[in-house]
């Protein structure tokens, strides 16, 4: 309640829309957003106000902009930035789109493409792949400096919205869990096979990245569909579905994978665990798994198992490395040095990779 009347955040389509009503119900507006982005939400609260203010505040970010405070005025009903970064980076140079990709089975996932404007789509742009899918957790535009690293380089950065997530309820979570996780794998699979059709990018200039769960997604993915991919980015993945339970908290994820001491739920997470579906003789794309040799969320072991699985089965020339970063866990709370050696080591091999 601000300026007593409703102020509303919504999830439309994988990004935010504050939506004003009147007391009756009746809509009032809306802000306007310089692109498609999410609010920040502090302490589960995106809108800050109190009811007799004439002013609401929010913090807005979006895939080109960095996080940045606005004051909503309803006198003037006008919304102006009050904090903004300082940042060498023109957004204007860039855009952003959202497309629907078709999924196997119909259902349509959002997917969102950031790319320097004028580029032609002629199917030779490196473009990077983004993923998760998985715990009821949406994938909403968030801004980090990464990815504009990526786009300086010439890259396109798409992220995928697939089931799994919270993007569209409880229906879209359970969609992608349990015995219905491969619907994630194939939606992935789906926007790979869409940005190549509409000459986005060809499979040589392809890359497909994802982090713990979405770490799983990428070793799915190159295990079930090895041809579709010019470079694999699996970071902190869980690889082996038939002991996750096993380690640390790995027990607290049988309610979105499954139990593998269930003889039913064990064929499902068998069918298509990473490391147990790595074949020999087969020619897998070149892969660079990343892990810490103090993770306790995903235990390293996970990445070990993999990547040495991996190199034995790889019949190609394309490398199957490992990067092993020591004194660090998961990724949380690593400083800003380790940071970017990580992410230097993983663009260098990306440009290699793609031959940019």
């Amino acid at each position: 309640m601000v300026n007593d009347q409703f102020a509303a955040s919504y999830n439309e389509d994988a990004h935010h829309n504050i939506h004003f009503f009147k007391l009756d119900g009746t809509p009032d507006g809306e802000i306007p957003f310089p692109a498609l982005g999410s609010i920040v939400q502090i302490n589960d609260i995106g809108l800050h106000a109190a009811r007799a203010d004439d002013e609401l505040f929010y913090a807005f970010q979006s895939f080109l902009y960095p996080t940045t405070v606005y004051r909503y005025n309803f006198q003037t009903r006008s919304a102006d930035p009050i904090d903004i970064p300082e940042l060498d980076f023109d957004p204007s140079a860039y855009e952003t789109q959202q497309v629907f990709v078709p999924s196997q089975d119909g259902t349509k996932i959002p997917m969102y493409l950031n790319y320097k404007k004028g580029v032609k789509f002629d199917g030779q742009n490196p473009t990077l792949l983004y993923g998760y899918g998985g715990f009821n957790i949406s994938v909403m535009p968030i801004f980090a400096i990464s990815r504009l690293i990526w786009l300086e380089l010439g890259g396109v950065y798409a992220s995928a919205n697939m089931r799994g997530g919270a993007e569209y309820g409880e229906d879209w979570h359970q969609g992608g869990m349990l015995n219905n996780k491969q619907n994630v794998f194939d939606d992935f699979i789906a926007c790979a096979e869409w940005l190549i059709e509409q000459k986005i990018t060809s499979t040589p200039k392809l890359a497909i990245e994802g982090r713990s769960n979405g770490g799983l997604l990428v070793g799915a993915c190159m295990t079930q569909r090895p041809d579709l991919f010019g470079a694999c980015l699996p970071h902190v993945g869980v690889m082996d579905m038939l002991r996750f339970h096993k380690f640390t908290i790995g027990w607290a994820w049988v309610s979105d994978y499954g139990a593998p001491d269930d003889p039913e739920q064990f064929k499902t997470l068998y069918a298509y665990s990473p490391y147990h579906n790595l074949k020999p003789g087969t020619s897998y794309p070149p892969t660079l798994v990343t892990t810490g040799d103090h993770d306790d969320r995903v235990v390293p072991g996970h990445s070990f198992k993999f990547a040495a699985r991996l190199q034995a089965c790889q019949s190609g020339d394309a490398p199957a490395l490992i990067r092993i970063q020591t004194k660090a866990g998961h990724g949380f709370g690593k400083p800003t040095k380790i940071l970017i050696d990580e992410l230097t080591d993983i663009y260098a091999f990306l440009v290699h990779a793609l031959d940019m």
